[in-house]
């Protein structure tokens, strides 16, 4: 689960991390009123899941209320469009309004899961204000990092390492970077973070600490311990077929391909999208529908699929166990019954009552519906449809 930057700074704020004042607003007349709150000069950005806010034009510094009219109105009248969101660009409904302040150093600082170490891991560098990634891939030295014990978390030799890996001198400097990183390692470990990141954090000519941006993510299968994160949560910048999925119990995500897949498990949704492009297809999406599918869940799965546009044909590739074949067959009949089949549907089942799922759709004689010997041939066959 994702949240915006506004609701990652309250977050940061209520650690102990100094943030600068700011406004939420949904609308241009709230963001001249923000203004007039906070006046001097404002930073405006829009609050969208995406990066190269800057680069696109979405991040303004105004000194004015007339120049923070103009920039609402920029913002909420057309989409943001960078390397992260894809040529459709993505809409901007919250802008954040926030006090600008002069910026003498950037800093980089984050907390992240290492996967590999199975541990969380804090990473700092003196390369703030930049794509981390491309710091990594120019300059990897220029990124310090500390590995956290799951049970002792951040130790206090760990802070001396990292503030100092940071260039600080001045005394309450060091003091200050020391406080924001506690914070920032106490918010990962609260909400359960996958991702806690300050990109920017600054340092004033007055010598004030500063973070001026953040980025978290979360493990969703942690949410529900955190009322405050399900409150935050904000279904108007997700995929609305994602969460339609997720409603049923199925693992759905979005993809630009025109094939479309319905697969049970999720190492054998990759393997079916990887076949897919090997015989030069296009995976429309990736669709799990889990070991104990229902037939009213596999049902609502070819809906979201056949919802799709751009889907001129569909692989169903069900190695049958727990979800035994002929429930997916009764469920492609029935779909194909309420739903309609417009476009080809390859069926590759194999495993638990294979043979009277075969028999049920012989029996049904679906022209739409096209039987494939194993997976290699559905992927062929698929591919050979949609040319």
């Amino acid at each position: 689960m994702k949240i915006h930057e506004y609701q990652a700074r309250e977050l940061l704020a209520d650690a102990g991390v100094p943030v600068p004042a700011s406004s939420v607003v949904e609308n241009v007349d709230q963001a001249v009123q923000a203004y007039d709150k906070i006046g001097g000069m404002v930073v405006v950005k829009a609050q969208v899941f995406a990066g190269g806010r800057g680069k696109a034009g979405f991040v303004k510094l105004c000194n004015t209320a007339d120049e923070v009219k103009t920039a609402a109105e920029f913002m909420f009248n057309n989409r943001m469009i960078s390397n992260q969101t894809g040529p459709e660009g993505v809409e901007a409904k919250k802008l954040l309004v926030a006090k600008a302040v002069d910026i003498e150093s950037e800093y980089y600082m984050a907390v992240v899961l290492d996967r590999t170490k199975r541990c969380p891991v804090v990473m700092v560098s003196r390369e703030g204000g930049v794509e981390i990634e491309v710091v990594a891939d120019e300059n990897p030295d220029a990124i310090v990092k500390q590995w956290l014990d799951p049970h002792l978390g951040l130790m206090g030799f760990q802070v001396t390492k990292l503030v100092a890996a940071l260039g600080l001198t001045e005394k309450d400097q060091i003091k200050a970077a020391g406080k924001v990183l506690r914070g920032l390692v106490k918010v990962f470990y609260q909400y359960d973070c996958a991702l806690a990141e300050i990109n920017p954090l600054i340092r004033t000519p007055e010598g004030e600490i500063l973070a001026i941006d953040a980025k978290m993510n979360f493990d969703d299968n942690a949410v529900f311990r955190h009322k405050r994160l399900q409150e935050m949560f904000d279904p108007s910048e997700e995929n609305p077929k994602e969460l339609r999925a997720q409603e049923h119990n199925l693992t759905y995500i979005d993809l630009d391909g025109n094939i479309g897949c319905l697969v049970n498990g999720a190492g054998l949704a990759m393997g079916t999208m990887d076949l897919i492009k090997l015989h030069g297809g296009e995976p429309a999406n990736f669709l799990d529908v889990g070991g104990s599918v229902t037939k009213e869940g596999a049902i609502e799965a070819f809906r979201i699929i056949l919802d799709d546009p751009e889907v001129t044909g569909v692989l169903v590739n069900i190695f049958g166990g727990i979800a035994k074949c002929d429930t997916i067959a009764e469920a492609l009949i029935a779909a194909a019954n309420e739903i309609g089949f417009k476009v080809p549907v390859v069926v590759r089942l194999e495993g638990t009552n294979v043979e009277r799922a075969r028999e049920l759709l012989k029996e049904a004689n679906i022209d739409q519906l096209i039987p494939a010997d194993d997976l290699t041939d559905a992927a062929k066959k698929v591919c050979a449809k949609v040319a």
